[in-house]
């Protein structure tokens, strides 16, 4: 299955901001979207970097005096890991795994199209595995009748 699976299941909202804006409005847009990451971009829309919770407390732990009026550029991560619709479930759980990241930005010719997340992927993962148990169960319950019917 592929990253495309994800995104057709819950759509292409992607919350950005730019570099320039400060951790204050960062903080302030991750609680009202509830939401745990966004995705930093120039004017023209290229992604520059993406901004963590996980950013947002170890620039807090370099100390915590007057962050908040930091710009975002001081805290986000400029390496981003992205992924394309084609790219397979499994690969974006191992590049999660190694990079040590829980959101991946989805792109396609240098255009964000979306975002998935380690929530994302897990759930996607345990849906997956109750529908292939279910459909054992009906192999199963199918088989058992064909053979009692047999007898």
């Amino acid at each position: 299955m592929f990253v495309d699976t994800i995104l057709h299941t819950k759509g292409s909202l992607v919350h950005t901001m730019p570099e320039t804006a400060t951790l204050a409005a960062a903080i302030n847009a991750l609680n009202t979207h509830n939401i745990g990451a966004l995705v930093i971009t120039d004017p023209a829309g290229a992604i520059v970097g993406i901004l963590s919770e996980r950013d947002i407390v170890r620039r807090l732990g370099q100390g915590a005096a007057s962050i908040l009026d930091l710009p975002i550029a001081d805290a986000m991560t400029r390496d981003v890991q992205t992924c394309a619709r084609d790219t397979e479930i499994g690969e974006v759980m191992e590049r999660m795994t190694q990079f040590r990241v829980r959101h991946m930005p989805i792109t396609e010719n240098g255009r964000l199209l979306g975002i998935v997340s380690i929530g994302d992927v897990v759930k996607f993962k345990i849906e997956q595995a109750e529908r292939e148990a279910e459909d054992l169960r009906g192999y199963i319950a199918g088989d058992n009748a064909r053979t009692d019917r047999a007898h």
